[in-house]
């Protein structure tokens, strides 16, 4: 699970990486945002396969989830000024962004982090 998470993450951050490059680098905060994005991603994406802790989940579940909503804002309205609309990349990203959410939840279950009473590690 902790594979498909990385990949899903890494994803995400190639998608915002060709954007940045495609013009959002030039967005004011929005542009560095998805540099931030970018570095996020994969810095998860090494610690999902490398530290076998609850935080690299619960890292990916925040990234999944908080990408995500910064999109739906900016398709809905306006994220710092910027609008975007639905387009390849960005269902791309969004189908990247749910399946991080979903396997971050999935592989806490199955590793028993979200087990009551669990001895800390």
């Amino acid at each position: 699970m902790r594979m498909i998470g990385a990949a899903a993450a890494v994803v995400s951050a190639v998608v915002h990486l060709y954007l940045w490059f495609d013009g959002v680098k030039d967005q004011g905060t929005v542009g560095a945002l998805f540099v931030v994005n970018v570095v996020a991603g994969l810095a998860i994406a090494v610690l999902l396969l490398r530290w076998h802790h609850w935080l690299p989940l619960f890292l990916l579940a925040g990234f999944g989830a908080s990408t995500l909503g910064a999109f739906l804002i900016a398709v809905n309205g306006s994220l710092f000024g910027i609008s975007t609309s639905w387009s390849w990349y960005a269902w791309v990203a969004a189908i990247s962004e749910v399946v991080a959410v979903v396997v971050a939840l999935v592989a806490a279950s199955r590793e028993g982090w979200l087990a009551q009473g669990r001895a800390k590690a």
